[in-house]
């Protein structure tokens, strides 16, 4: 249930979710990098101008991380404690938030809590992206979470779903955070 995946995220799945990532941006953290499928690509985005923070709370997915990206700040933690791994680190805001957590997997007070902690960590004009497996679209948790990040940022978007995936998924974009 922490991990929440059948397979790593495909490289369409993550040129999706990690769209908004530029090399402009300052900051980056992934949540819920698991295996790093997007932790290299988010690299290469970044191409060498930004910081690029990544929070895991798997202490082996960590280690692996750690020794396969050197370049990334790897953080052993739980993504609810978000705000307090950035202030340990000197960082006011996040400019992105790419996130791989199964959130339909959480109850509702977990999602809460976690989506407190992306918010309070974005600057005004931060992009938050997730996906969600189509199959699991309209669960009660999945519906929730929807509600939950609309009633959290001005503007969420739902990319197209990624078929090429497995299972087939599709991204959240949430913008302007509340």
């Amino acid at each position: 249930m922490t991990v929440g995946a059948v397979a790593a995220s495909g490289r369409p799945l993550t040129r999706a979710a990690i769209a908004p990532v530029s090399s402009s941006a300052a900051v980056v953290v992934e949540l819920g990098p698991g295996t790093g499928a997007m932790t290299g690509p988010i690299t290469e985005r970044l191409a060498s101008g930004g910081r690029q923070l990544a929070i895991e709370v798997n202490t082996r997915l960590a280690a692996r991380l750690s020794t396969q990206h050197p370049a990334v700040e790897v953080v052993q933690a739980d993504a609810v404690d978000l705000r307090a791994v950035l202030t340990e680190r000197g960082i006011a805001d996040v400019d992105v938030i790419v996130s791989g957590l199964p959130w339909a997997a959480f109850p509702a007070r977990q999602q809460e809590h976690l989506l407190d902690a992306v918010v309070d960590s974005l600057s005004p004009d931060g992009v938050f992206t997730t996906f969600a497996y189509v199959h699991t679209r309209w669960t009660p948790a999945a519906r929730r979470f929807r509600r939950d990040l609309e009633a959290r940022f001005e503007e969420v978007i739902i990319g197209r779903t990624v078929w090429r995936n497995l299972p087939p998924a599709l991204v959240y974009y949430a913008r302007r955070p509340r």
